[in-house]
């Protein structure tokens, strides 16, 4: 596993981070079945219900909430209404979001060795810079947050977010390494050319990765702090 690591982190002068998930839970404190129930209700309010079991709105994930909506009323008003009610929803959330262990370390180690860090996520990038910024890390990243735009066809797997991290820090994709924990991080990492290592807090995630191709799949990001500390030793 450690010269796995080596040979993945071995030249990559850009790092781009996924956010929820390498940098923290950010639903730890409120659950995302509850937000993802919340958008429902807020469709529900104003007359936009759509059958649950036949559109996927029935999901813990309140981005499946927001892809359904956008797949079935593209583009207008509504969708960009919902986006905004998930942005504040994941703000209200940033405050209680849990730090994935080591992540903090590990963001502050590499770019003190020069690396060049960016986030690249279907969230908000407003609410990775909050949370970031309450961390004390937003230096280590500023400005190159890269998350969910008004077009949400955009989103991971689509390589967008991955494709404006490389141009915003002039990266070449062959010297970059995008640190993730979903197959749709991988595919837009492979689809842009990047380098990725998957990140998983437990086994049922490190499969879906693994099944998706990953090749290199930890647990806890410590070996990988370990590993540039120890590349980065004269």
């Amino acid at each position: 596993m450690i010269q796995q690591l080596r040979n993945l982190i071995k030249g990559a002068q850009c790092v781009l981070f996924d956010f929820d998930g390498p940098m923290c839970r950010l639903f730890a404190g409120r659950r995302a079945h509850d937000v993802a129930a919340g958008l429902a209700d807020w469709l529900e309010k104003r007359g936009h219900h759509v059958p649950s079991a036949q559109e996927g709105l029935a999901s813990d994930d309140p981005l499946a909430v927001l892809r359904a909506v956008a797949r079935i009323r593209p583009g207008g008003d509504l969708v960009q209404a919902l986006e905004e009610e998930l942005t504040r929803e994941e703000l209200r959330a940033a405050a209680t979001a849990r730090p994935t262990p080591y992540a903090d370390p590990l963001v502050r180690t590499w770019s003190a060795v020069g690396g060049r860090l960016a986030i690249t996520t279907n969230n908000s990038p407003l609410v990775a810079e909050q949370y970031l910024t309450g961390r004390g890390l937003a230096g280590c990243f500023a400005p190159h947050f890269y998350g969910r735009t008004t077009d949400l066809s955009r989103l991971k797997p689509d390589p967008d977010c991955v494709k404006r991290a490389l141009t915003g820090l002039g990266a070449c994709p062959d010297a970059t390494l995008m640190i993730g924990d979903t197959p749709s991080d991988l595919f837009a990492a492979q689809e842009a050319g990047v380098r990725f290592l998957g990140y998983a807090r437990d086994e049922t995630r490190a499969r879906r990765l693994r099944g998706a191709g990953a090749e290199v799949v930890v647990d806890t990001l410590e070996p990988v702090l370990a590993t540039v500390r120890a590349m980065a030793s004269p």
